[in-house]
């Protein structure tokens, strides 16, 4: 059960083109963030979808694999690890949560 620790799994829609930086050391990283859809019918008997946000941190060689394949709206199902970090802008302390990419499979037709 040591695999079950800090492990998410998500099936989504990319909600922007993927940012790609590369860094001075070679390393290149990917970010962008992820939509998932939750339908409900509420107690009027309404159907509600409820859409959260995920930001979406890829490091390694499945960066070319986001970079080349991977557009807005393209669906995939992913596997990472979430990651709080925080820092400080004009004074005032920021927190965010990010999921590490560990294995993506990408899903719906070929563009």
């Amino acid at each position: 059960m040591t695999s079950l620790k800090n492990s998410v799994q998500l099936i989504g829609r990319l909600g922007n083109e993927p940012e790609v930086r590369s860094f001075e050391s070679g390393k290149k990283m990917a970010t962008f963030s992820l939509a998932t859809n939750e339908t409900y019918y509420n107690n009027k008997g309404e159907k509600v979808t409820d859409t959260q946000w995920h930001n979406v941190v890829v490091w390694g060689k499945k960066v070319d694999v986001v970079e080349n394949y991977l557009h807005k709206g393209s669906e995939i199902a992913m596997e990472g690890k979430l990651i709080n970090r925080s820092y400080e802008k004009d004074g005032v302390k920021k927190y965010v949560t990010e999921i590490n990419l560990n294995e993506l499979l990408m899903m719906g037709k070929k563009d």
